[in-house]
């Protein structure tokens, strides 16, 4: 009788473990292909004006984007005005804020120094120094 039930649990645990299996390889594949991302709702944000190398690129708001000066920063920008981690855009389920890390010189929303994070909507651009961003659908 012993037998019968180790047998059994043998079986439902193949049966777990092909189930997790399934799930993990059909999660993986949604990433790879580029399925929707946990936030932001398909914006991204477009540099309009800047340093000639950089104005016209677009970037998707799938994760958190942090603009500095500093080389490991999402988008660099090499102007005085702009400090080493100056300012994050950070895509939400519902859209995306933006927030000034402390920087020296602030960070512009529409014209309007924000002194607290800020939500995002379509048109919205962000001036941080020389470098001007528009919030834009992907």
């Amino acid at each position: 009788m012993i037998d019968i039930i180790l047998l059994a649990g043998r079986i439902a645990l193949i049966a777990l473990l092909y189930v997790f299996l399934l799930f993990a390889i059909k999660t993986g594949v949604g990433l790879v292909r580029g399925g929707k991302s946990a936030g932001g709702q398909g914006l991204s944000v477009t540099i309009i004006s800047g340093p000639e190398t950089l104005v016209g690129k677009s970037l998707p708001l799938n994760s958190a984007l942090v603009i500095g000066r500093m080389h490991g920063s999402d988008i660099v920008v090499a102007d005085d005005m702009v400090s080493s981690t100056h300012a994050r855009i950070t895509p939400l389920p519902d859209g995306a804020i933006v927030e000034d890390l402390n920087s020296t010189n602030g960070t512009l929303l529409n014209g309007m120094r924000i002194q607290a994070p800020q939500n995002l909507v379509l048109g919205d651009q962000i001036t941080i120094g020389m470098l001007t961003l528009a919030v834009d659908r992907s």
